[in-house]
């Protein structure tokens, strides 16, 4: 359920006597306004502020020590760098030049060739990589080419890939993918290639939606692949489908879904329930600011289960009280969030490998007098997406860096796909055969583990991202 947060203006005021203006800055004044927006938007949101020493209230004595310090860096993300805290710690802050940009990679929307690869380390080797194909984007340019989902590339362009190129390689607009075969657990040249073409592509995260009958029982599979709140009525159908079949059970699919708007991810999982309405999904952790302006006021941190989407409509729901999620390395924080949030409330059976690890959350700041996008700074278009909360459950329970660990751990094999939204898939069928036998049976695990590196959202630096839609007023 979408959050509006009203922060005290007077706290706005007191931050905006202590320095003057940016505009009366004379080093450099676009820089500096965009310095000043910086420090200023991460000293008010930022989730690590009081790790961040140079971000504290009382760091500068008077302005001139404030513009002196804006004034030494130089880009503008030198100073977002400086001031996050270890990227050990926090990997997903992140700041754009170009809002325009930002706001199209929060809604699926950026140049694509339609190939949804995973990089993975060659056996025996720290640099050496490889691609493999996980599937192939609807009336993407790749959907025209000679390749699918279980093609091996070992190379770009003839050049082959490794931890220190594969960025430059594979972030160009156009490039030639240099395939290989799998050969008992190594990846041999074959001689074949694909030129590719990336042109500005929305992704629907809908991807497959099924139903599979087994006795009595009617099962319905959905592969989701991210949560963009502007198809949220694309999910929402699938949701009356899977209701007029009159589904019993669910297996969703998040194998390949980096994550996405918390409120998609709140709507999302009370179209999988719907007994729970107005019930504590997730709970909303800030930094002590945010916090101690909302000690009288706790509910306004809640995100809760609902009866509606984003623009009024009902939401479909299933009524469900268990759910099949397949995971693997490469699912990340909005995904993790709708396992954490379901857990304490239906049975939860989690199929693949431990997920990504990203509990924490961002918001999008931009340089204007609350940090929304009403009357923005004319001046640039920078915009950042700081990390700025973690969510817990009903529960408490926001503790899971090392991932979410699977009930029925199996891994993917490369050597045996499958067809995605087919009992040819290992994965899916694992959980078909929990439906129809609860449990009793073996799991065959790849003979061959290859390690994880990135995969294709790794070039977005936005690209395994949980947020809110609108920052706190």
């Amino acid at each position: 359920m979408k959050k509006k947060i009203y922060l005290l203006s007077s706290l706005f005021l007191m931050l905006f006597l202590t320095f003057s203006c940016s505009d009366d800055f004379d080093d450099n004044p676009q820089r500096t306004s965009v310095n000043d927006f910086i420090w200023k938007g991460l000293n008010q949101y930022y989730y690590w502020l009081q790790d961040s020493p140079d971000l504290a209230d009382d760091r500068f004595n008077n302005n001139n020590n404030y513009q002196s310090f804006l004034n030494s860096y130089s880009p503008p993300e030198s100073l977002f760098e400086h001031l996050v805290v270890d990227r050990q710690i926090d990997r997903f802050s992140v700041i754009y030049s170009d809002y325009n940009a930002l706001e199209q990679a929060l809604s699926g929307t950026q140049k694509n060739n339609g190939v949804d690869y995973e990089l993975r380390y060659k056996n025996g080797s720290t640099t050496e990589l490889f691609g493999w194909v996980r599937y192939i984007l609807p009336g993407s340019d790749a959907a025209s080419k000679n390749i699918t989902r279980g093609d091996f590339f070992y190379a770009v362009n003839g050049t082959s890939l490794n931890t220190s190129n594969w960025r430059s390689l594979l972030g160009n607009d156009t490039y030639t993918l240099n395939l290989a075969n799998y050969d008992g657990g190594n990846i041999t040249p074959n001689g074949n290639s694909v030129a590719l073409t990336k042109t500005v592509f929305s992704e629907n995260p809908v991807h497959l939606k099924k139903t599979f009958t087994i006795g009595s029982k009617k099962i319905g599979y959905l592969m989701y692949n991210g949560f963009y709140s502007q198809y949220e009525s694309e999910l929402n159908n699938a949701f009356s489908y899977f209701a007029s079949e009159g589904i019993t059970h669910l297996i969703l699919d998040l194998r390949y879904n980096s994550g996405g708007s918390v409120d998609t991810a709140t709507r999302l999982a009370s179209m999988i329930t719907g007994q729970f309405n107005n019930q504590i999904f997730g709970k909303q952790q800030w930094n002590y600011k945010i916090q101690n302006l909302f000690n009288s006021d706790p509910e306004q941190l809640l995100n809760l289960y609902t009866t509606t989407l984003s623009n009024g409509s009902n939401i479909n729901s299933l009524n469900l009280d268990k759910l099949y999620v397949l995971t693997s390395k490469r699912t990340a924080s909005a995904s993790e969030l709708i396992i954490n949030g379901l857990t304490p409330y239906i049975n939860v059976t989690q199929i693949g490998d431990a997920t990504t690890g990203k509990n924490v959350g961002s918001i999008t700041l931009y340089d204007s007098p609350n940090f929304r996008k009403e009357n923005v700074n004319p001046n640039h278009n920078y915009a950042m997406q700081p990390i700025v909360l973690k969510i817990a459950n009903k529960n408490n329970f926001s503790d899971y860096t090392n991932g979410l660990q699977p009930n029925i751990t199996q891994l993917e094999d490369l050597n045996d796909l499958g067809v995605l939204g087919e009992t040819s898939d290992p994965l899916l069928n694992t959980a078909l055969n929990h439906v129809d036998i609860n449990g009793r049976f073996s799991v065959k695990q790849p003979q061959h583990n290859f390690r994880h590196f990135e995969d294709v959202k790794s070039l977005n630096p936005f690209g395994n991202e949980m947020y809110l839609e609108n920052a706190p007023k």
